[in-house]
C-alpha cells in the first residue's frame, strides 16, 4: 500500500516504533560495551554530567538552561576546570584567546585557584543560540569575585564558548 494512503497515525506511530527500536539497540549495545570493561567507552567521569544534554526537553535539539546550568556545574567544579575539561569542553576561539592571555587563568578570571566555585542562574536566549550564568568564586578570607560564562545553545558536544571577565 502507498506511504500516502496511510493514516497519519499509522505512520507516527511506525515511526515512534523504530526510534524506539534504535534506542533500545543503542541501550543494549552501550550496556554490553561498558560491561566488557572498555575504556575506550567510558565517558570521563566529569563528561557524564554534560553528555545528559542529549536527553534535553527543548523542540528544536537546543540545550536548556537545565543542560548549561549541569555543565557548568560540572566543569568548573569546586576549584575550576580540569586539564580534561580544558581540552575537550572549550571552543576553539576560547582556547585561542586563553593561550594568548598573559597573567592570569582566562576561564577563571583569576590567577590563583579559589576555595569554592558556584553557578548562578542560567538564561537562555533562543534568538541569539546562546545561554549565560554568572560564575562566582570565592576566596580565602571570604572575598568574592564573578564572571559570566557562556554557552552556545547548538553546540555539539555541549561546551564553554566564552568568558566575560569584569575589569
Amino acid at each position: 500500500m502507498p506511504r500516502t494512503l496511510l493514516p497519519r497515525t499509522l505512520r507516527t506511530a511506525s515511526r515512534h516504533a523504530t526510534v524506539a527500536a534504535a534506542c533500545a539497540a543503542a541501550l543494549g549495545l552501550t550496556l554490553s560495551v561498558a560491561a566488557a570493561g572498555s575504556a575506550a567507552a567510558v565517558p570521563h567521569p566529569r563528561q557524564s554530567a554534560a553528555a545528559a544534554h542529549t536527553a534535553g526537553s527543548d523542540p528544536n535539539g537546543r540545550h536548556t538552561a537545565t543542560e548549561i546550568r549541569r555543565f557548568l556545574t560540572g566543569f568548573y567544579g569546586h576549584h575550576g576546570p580540569t586539564n580534561w575539561a580544558r581540552a575537550h569542553q572549550v571552543s576553539d576561539y576560547l582556547k585561542d584567546r586563553a593561550e594568548h592571555t598573559e597573567g592570569y587563568d582566562l576561564l577563571l578570571c583569576a590567577q590563583n585557584t579559589p576555595r569554592e566555585i558556584s553557578i548562578g542562574k542560567v538564561t537562555t536566549a533562543q534568538s541569539a543560540g546562546v545561554g549565560w550564568a554568572t560564575v562566582t568564586t570565592i576566596w580565602d578570607g571570604k572575598a568574592r569575585g564573578t564572571f559570566t560564562a557562556y554557552v552556545d545553545l547548538d553546540s555539539d558536544p555541549i561546551e564553554l564558548q566564552d568568558v566575560n571577565c569584569p575589569q
